[in-house]
Order: structure tokens, then C-alpha cells, then sequence
């Protein structure tokens, strides 16, 4: 007989473990299936740790600009073993949480890989080869993805890396190329390049960061270019040719020259591949799109009583999309009926030097959509504690439906910004308008003053600029 629950959660990242507490909460005897480590990639091998790393880049940055601040900082150095060792620690440390809490919410796990065998049927087969059969009304799919290899040059974790080689590099590079400028590519990017290695950024569109407003990913390019990084947009890499002692690459640039450059490693970060192969999809007749699970409001697929969240649903893919999600489908499964997702409303965050975050439509997306626009821009050096923090570099713009004053978006570039979108992301989920946010009080001297400000000049009201 098969071990029986209400709910069967496949792959524990921040959707799935989520997904596991939430229906726990609600009462319903809950099970989550894991093959490797309990939090999944973002919290072992993506989001927490590449957190670490970056935070580890900026304090060396701000080590050797300590001139700047009036201070003195002699033989700054960086030991790159300890810096990944840190990382590690930390990673170790939040999977240690996630144990607790399966535990804390009475979740049964089970360690091993888990496979479909039906309508409300699971196997697991852990690590020995013995085999768990499971049965639940309700099962959650939530096994993410894992980056895209080139496909003539797959990653070989020596001198073609993905995010997760990057985090654990055998040595440091002195060369560096990172083909594509995603949040992925771009946050390497800027950890390399702060730790001393040389990097090249290869983009096949137009801009970096293509996702963002058209004026945060020319204000990025100029300030990391200023830091000394080489950006080549509507630029590609015919070839790579690799050897024990680097790699050779053909990039095509703008011009459709091809040039040979070599590099030390090469770090590919041109998306990702959900993780759907080998999970029983294919006898239940899952529907898909491009690999990746078709759902309806509620998280559910074609198939009665089988949910899916994450990465291996419609973008964007983000943690704390999955997480959201996770909510979603536990309280759907437990008869509540929550507010399905809008993509609109989900902030966006890169963590490099300069950060970038933004939510809700780009400028250009708001024209595209019908809408008329009014949009502000505020500086980083119109602000205050910008300026007394260092850090003057760097704007936030806001977007507004000119009939409504509907917050449409909002979009940042400099320090902290990736803490700051979360006021415009709770706005326009309570659905405010200009006039809400030009009447609130915002604290003096923060940087979230210049959300305001940017509020007021998109009505021609800017004080202080």
C-alpha cells in the first residue's frame, strides 16, 4: 500500500517548501519529495548564495574606494576561497532552516527521485535504489529548471561555466566572458569584475538587461563600462574553442565582423530549461508550451488534481513568483479561493553594482499597450542621503496612465533599489494612483524619498531638482 496524503509537493525550492507550509497551515497532510537538497537551486545554488558572493564584491569595492569616505585601507586583497567558503556556509545555514520547518509544520520528506505513475500516484526512488510509492489527491509540481548549455559547447565546470560552476570556481578568472546580459549574466558580470578579473558581456539584443526600461539598461551599460567592463550588444559568439589553458572565442559584433578574443573561462547564462523530463508528464497528457507547464489562475494544469508552479510555468522566473504561486495552489487544493497571479504586479531585482529593480510596464510596453503616459524621473543626485552614502549615482522613474493616474510602473538603477521597489510593488497592488502617493509622508533622509519625487515629476512637480 501506497503512503497516502492530501498533497504531494515534487522539488522543495521556495515554491514547492512554501506550497508544503501553506497547505500544512490549512490542514492538510502534506508530503514533499526532494533529489538533492531541501530549499532547491535559489536557496543552495542561486538566489542566498550568489547573494553572499555579491556582498562580498561590494565590501572589497568599498575597501579600496575608502579614500573616498576619508579613510585608509592598506594591501586590500581578496582571497577568493574564502569568499565562496562564506557563501557556502550561508547556503548551509538556510537549508538547515528549511529542514526545521518541514519539520516545525509536521511535512513528511522524502529524499530521492520522484516520478508520476499515475492520477494521484508518485514513486520515489531514493539514492540505494528503493523505491517509495506515494498517493495523493493533489500534487504539486514544482522541479524548476537549470541553465541552458550552448549547445555545440555545454558547460564542462573547468573552463565553460553555468551559475552554478560561477559560484564555486576552481580558480579565479583573469579573463572573463559572460555571454548574455540577464539578471544571471549581469550579477557574475559585476562580482567578476569587482573582484579584479576582466569582463567582456556579449548581448544578442540591442541593450543589456532587456527586460528593464530602455533608460535603466543605458545608464547600467555606461556605469559598468565606467567600471571597466567591455559590453557588446547585437553581438553573438559564433564559436568557442576550448583548451586546458582557456578558451577561444569568434564574436560576431554589430557590424557582423567576426573577431577572435581569448579568455581565461566563459560563463553562459542564455536562460534556462525547465526540469520536466523523466517526471511521468507525458502518460498523463500534461499540456506544455515550449517545455514549460500550462496553467490556469489557480496554478492548475489540464490535469485534474495535478498543479504546477515556478520555473517550469510561464515566466517570469523568479523565487518569489514560485513562492506566491506556491500559496496559490495549497489554498485553491484546500477549497479557499485566492487571487490569481498578475505578472504585472511582480517586482523584478538584479543585484549588481549598480542594482537594478523595477514592476508593472516599462515606458516603452505602457505606449505599446494604448496607454497615454506620464512619466517621471528622479537622480540619485538630488538626494540627500544618496549623496552623504556615497552612492550618487543612479535614478528612479515612474510610469502612470495620464487619464487615470494608475501606477503602470516603476523602474530603478543605483544603490538599495532592489529594497526600495517593494513600496511601488505593495502600490500598485492596492491598486493607488499619483494622488495616494504624492500625499505620503516619505521619511527624511532616506533614499525613498526619491520615489516621491520621481512621483511628483512625472506631474511636473519635482522639488528638488
Amino acid at each position: 500500500m501506497p503512503d497516502t496524503y492530501d498533497l504531494i509537493v515534487l522539488g522543495s525550492g521556495p515554491g514547492g517548501y512554501v506550497a508544503a507550509i501553506r497547505a500544512s497551515q490549512l490542514g492538510l497532510k502534506t508530503a514533499i519529495v526532494e533529489r538533492e537538497l531541501l530549499g532547491g537551486i535559489c536557496l543552495n545554488w542561486g538566489c542566498i548564495p550568489t547573494k553572499a558572493l555579491l556582498r562580498s564584491a561590494e565590501i572589497f569595492h568599498y575597501m579600496q574606494h575608502a579614500k573616498d569616505y576619508g579613510l585608509a585601507a592598506e594591501k586590500i586583497s581578496a582571497d577568493l576561497e574564502a569568499v565562496v567558503k562564506r557563501s557556502r556556509g550561508v547556503a548551509k545555514q538556510l537549508n538547515q532552516g528549511v529542514t526545521h520547518l518541514m519539520k516545525k509544520n509536521k511535512i513528511a520528506v522524502h529524499m530521492g527521485e520522484g516520478k508520476l505513475t499515475g492520477k494521484g500516484k508518485l514513486s520515489v526512488t531514493d539514492k540505494d535504489g528503493k523505491t517509495t510509492e506515494l498517493a495523493a489527491k493533489n500534487i504539486i509540481l514544482a522541479t524548476g529548471a537549470r541553465a541552458r548549455d550552448l549547445p555545440a559547447t555545454p558547460a564542462d565546470g573547468k573552463r565553460v561555466w553555468t551559475y552554478r560552476h560561477a559560484m564555486t570556481p576552481p580558480e579565479m578568472p583573469t579573463k572573463l566572458l559572460v555571454i548574455g546580459s540577464g539578471a544571471i549574466g549581469i550579477e557574475f558580470a559585476s562580482f567578476y569584475n569587482d573582484m579584479g578579473a576582466e569582463v567582456t558581456v556579449v548581448e544578442m539584443l540591442d541593450r543589456i538587461v532587456p527586460v528593464e526600461d530602455a533608460d535603466v539598461s543605458a545608464f547600467l551599460e555606461k556605469a559598468l563600462k565606467k567600471q571597466g567592463m567591455t559590453i557588446m550588444t547585437k553581438a553573438g559568439v559564433d564559436k568557442l574553442d576550448v583548451s586546458d589553458k582557456g578558451v577561444r572565442a569568434a564574436i560576431k559584433d554589430r557590424d557582423g565582423k567576426v573577431a577572435n578574443a581569448e579568455f581565461s573561462h566563459v560563463i553562459v547564462a542564455i536562460g534556462i530549461v525547465p526540469n520536466t523530463e523523466n517526471i511521468g508528464l507525458e502518460a498523463l497528457g500534461v499540456e506544455t508550451d515550449r517545455g514549460f507547464l500550462k496553467t490556469g489562475p489557480d496554478c492548475k494544469t489540464n490535469v485534474d488534481g495535478l498543479y504546477a508552479i515556478g520555473d517550469i510555468t510561464a515566466p517570469p522566473w523568479l523565487a518569489h513568483k514560485a513562492s506566491h504561486e506556491g500559496v496559490i495552489a495549497a489554498e485553491a487544493i484546500a477549497g479557499k479561493h485566492p487571487h490569481a497571479m498578475d505578472p504585472r504586479n511582480i517586482p523584478g531585482c538584479t543585484y549588481c553594482h549598480p542594482q537594478v529593480a523595477s514592476v508593472g510596464l516599462t515606458e516603452a510596453k505602457a505606449r505599446e499597450a494604448g496607454y497615454e503616459v506620464k512619466a517621471g524621473t528622479f537622480p540619485f543626485i538630488g538626494n540627500g542621503k544618496a549623496i552623504a552614502l556615497g552612492e550618487a549615482e543612479g535614478f528612479i522613474k515612474t510610469v502612470f496612465d495620464a487619464k487615470t493616474g494608475e501606477l503602470l510602473g516603476a523602474h530603478m538603477v543605483g544603490a538599495e533599489v532592489t529594497e526600495l521597489i517593494q513600496g511601488y510593488a505593495v502600490g500598485k497592488t492596492l491598486e493607488t494612483t499619483e494622488a495616494e502617493l504624492m500625499n505620503t509622508v516619505f521619511p527624511h533622509p532616506t533614499l525613498s524619498e526619491m520615489m516621491h519625487e520621481s512621483v511628483l515629476a512625472a506631474y511636473g512637480r519635482a522639488l528638488h531638482i
